[in-house]
């Protein structure tokens, strides 16, 4: 079976399953890793999607044209899907549903 699926404003995927289930599973994947059409910092719809290569890593993430703010993608373990990065590494939630600004660490100055 198929289905056209309308995953935002700007996107439509046509999608194949064998049955209902897999279509329902098919499209939730898609919604959630596509149905990005603005930025959960600033709304802004000026959003790309972008993928980098850093020494032997991929990274997958949606950026903000506006605001710069960023939504990261990870790679599951088992069958390589991506899902969005919407905690840090302590297991809590990241605010604006996981869309962050890259802030630069500074160093800790010595008082001498």
């Amino acid at each position: 079976m198929k289905a056209i699926a309308t995953i935002s404003p700007t996107l439509t995927l046509e999608l194949e399953a064998k049955d209902h289930k897999e279509l329902f599973e098919e499209m939730a994947v898609a919604q959630e890793i596509f149905g990005h059409s603005k930025c959960g910092k600033c709304q802004s719809p000026d959003v790309k999607y972008v993928t980098r290569e850093v020494d032997d890593y991929k990274f997958y993430e949606v950026h903000c044209n506006k605001c710069h703010a960023r939504l990261s993608f990870g790679v599951n373990k088992k069958g390589g899907t991506l899902f969005p990065k919407r905690k840090d590494a302590d297991g809590k939630y990241i605010e604006n549903n996981g869309w962050t600004v890259y802030q630069q660490k500074q160093e800790k100055q010595t008082q001498g």
